[in-house]
């Protein structure tokens, strides 16, 4: 026969297992009421997902490129400005002014007109295939312009004595990077999507030869018939570049106190 004593002492030790666990399901309930409240609380009845108000990493680069352009046009028509007033009467020599505006031309802050050429990249159609015999089927890098492409491109025409290049709506400087992030180029903190065009100022001859010369775009053009990349050259007998309204300033990192 059992002792009476035993069952109560068995029956204390089952409750002091159990209520540890009872705890943690109220605990776990309490968590999940109110992780919804604050849910329902910042929705207020809208999906958190498809809310229209968020926006997309593209749309706030996209944003962000247009108030650059917006901003470059304000500063050129200030600079603009401050030159008229410092031509009026600065005490500047007339070989001083010639000097000054010699160094402007050099460094690309005034416009620039003359004979020159355009060339346009292109991505290749999505649904490109291999158009000559033994060669493999494209990946999706095969099908877009990459950031060496267009780098190729300038270094090229700035190899055959271009005086000036621009490179989209955009004047290059001798700090000017041309960056791109997928198939996006981001220059001087504007975004563009390709065509891709590249202006330059110089000896079309000249100009031309550099571009068949250079070993990264004879690599290129292998993909352009290969897999129908997008390439093109177009003459200019005149064409203006704009000159660069950006800062002029270096900007660098500096360590943290």
């Amino acid at each position: 026969m059992s002792n009476p004593a035993d069952s109560v002492t068995d029956r204390s030790t089952r409750t002091r297992r159990f209520r540890p666990v009872r705890l943690l399901t109220a605990a776990v309930f309490a968590l999940a009421g109110l992780i919804f409240w604050t849910s329902f609380n910042t929705a207020q009845g809208t999906n958190l997902r498809t809310d229209d108000s968020m926006l997309r990493l593209s749309d706030l680069i996209r944003e962000r490129s247009r108030k650059n352009a917006r901003l470059d046009d304000e500063a050129a028509v200030a600079r603009g400005q401050v030159e008229r007033l410092a031509e009026r009467d600065d005490g500047s020599t007339e070989a001083e002014k010639r000097k000054l505006n010699a160094l402007e031309q050099a460094a690309g802050t005034k416009k620039l007109s003359g004979p020159g050429l355009t060339v346009t990249l292109t991505d290749a159609p999505p649904n490109a295939t291999a158009r000559i015999p033994g060669v493999p089927e494209p990946q999706p890098n095969d099908l877009v312009i990459h950031q060496q492409d267009l780098q190729a491109v300038v270094n090229a025409l700035w190899q055959g004595g271009a005086r000036g290049i621009k490179v989209m709506d955009q004047r290059l400087i001798s700090t000017s990077a041309v960056r791109c992030v997928g198939n996006t180029l981001i220059l001087q903190g504007r975004v563009y999507s390709p065509p891709y065009k590249v202006t330059a100022v110089g000896s079309t001859p000249r100009l031309q030869k550099a571009l068949a010369d250079s070993p990264t775009i004879q690599n290129y053009m292998q993909y352009v018939n290969a897999y129908g990349l997008g390439w093109k050259v177009d003459q200019h007998r005149a064409v203006t570049l704009p000159g660069y309204s950006g800062t002029v300033d270096l900007h660098h990192a500096r360590p943290a106190e």
